[in-house]
């Protein structure tokens, strides 16, 4: 960014911060009869100097994830809540149909022992942070999808468990998985159709074709969970009251009771949940 760039995004600055400042203004002339209401700084987007964050049409971003710099979300992909995807010093490219799991990190690498600036790569139809049991592992007990992924890259159709760590320059070929609690050390290439786990990661055994497919078919279901989350998040406050009667008018009841009062009840479309084996595949 230029000279001239930088005084435009100071002034902008200044002008954002001008609602703030008024309303600090106004709370000391209350005195008294001060009510101070502290506004959230979040922003689920956010731009570093010019380096702006490019979600595609189609894309779910939950209000509490923080996208900040220079970081591309493809069509149909999601990113949950709690989730930071920071691309400040580098570059983060996520394809389509690909999920990024609730409170993941996503970070770039700007320097290391190698002196490499990496990127993070993350292909089309990836899983980023889930529950998944191997017959041959023990890692099981993990309570949060936290998966960390720091410069490297993830090829298409992958799998990487939750509590996992990806470190700088590996590279996860197209249908592997990393088991859950898996730390991969710098610059280890993960084959394709292989399963790594443990602290270091290491190879354990081949995929089977089951789990190959499944690594499709949840990137499906959280493709069509997140259209569910996407049209939750867009309601506005008196839908979300009007729908809070609907499901007190319409909460199951003993059917003793209901026979007694020739009461028929049946569930409003708009309060029946998505059923991810009916639901359209995602394109």
């Amino acid at each position: 960014m230029g000279t001239l760039g930088r005084a435009f995004y100071t002034v902008g600055f200044w002008i954002r911060e001008t609602g703030q400042a008024l309303d600090r203004l106004g709370c000391r002339l209350q005195g008294n009869l001060l009510f101070h209401e502290q506004v959230s700084r979040h922003r689920t987007l956010m731009n570093v100097f010019d380096k702006v964050p490019v979600v595609e049409k189609g894309a779910f971003v939950a209000p509490s994830a923080s996208i900040t710099g220079d970081v591309y979300v493809g069509p149909s992909s999601s990113i949950w809540y709690g989730c930071v995807l920071r691309g400040d010093a580098n570059s983060i490219s996520i394809g389509a149909g690909t999920n990024i799991q609730d409170n993941s990190l996503v970070h770039v690498a700007k320097s290391n022992l190698g002196g490499k600036v990496l990127p993070t790569l993350i292909g089309d139809n990836v899983t980023v942070g889930t529950f998944w049991i191997l017959r041959d592992m023990l890692h099981i007990g993990w309570t949060g999808h936290s998966a960390v992924l720091h410069g490297c890259t993830v090829e298409d159709e992958t799998f990487v468990g939750m509590g996992a760590t990806l470190l700088d320059g590996v590279i996860v070929e197209k249908h592997a998985m990393v088991a859950a609690g898996a730390l991969v050390r710098q610059n280890t290439r993960i084959p394709a159709g292989e399963v790594w786990g443990g602290n270091p990661a290491k190879f354990l055994r081949k995929l089977t074709d089951d789990e190959i497919a499944f690594i499709s078919q949840s990137a499906i279901n959280y493709a069509n969970l997140a259209q569910a989350h996407a049209a939750e998040n867009a309601k506005d406050f008196d839908k979300v009251e009007f729908e809070k009667v609907l499901r007190k008018k319409f909460a199951k009841q003993d059917e003793v009771y209901d026979s007694m009062l020739g009461v028929v009840r049946e569930t409003p479309p708009e309060l029946i949940l998505p059923d991810n084996d009916k639901a359209p595949k995602a394109s």
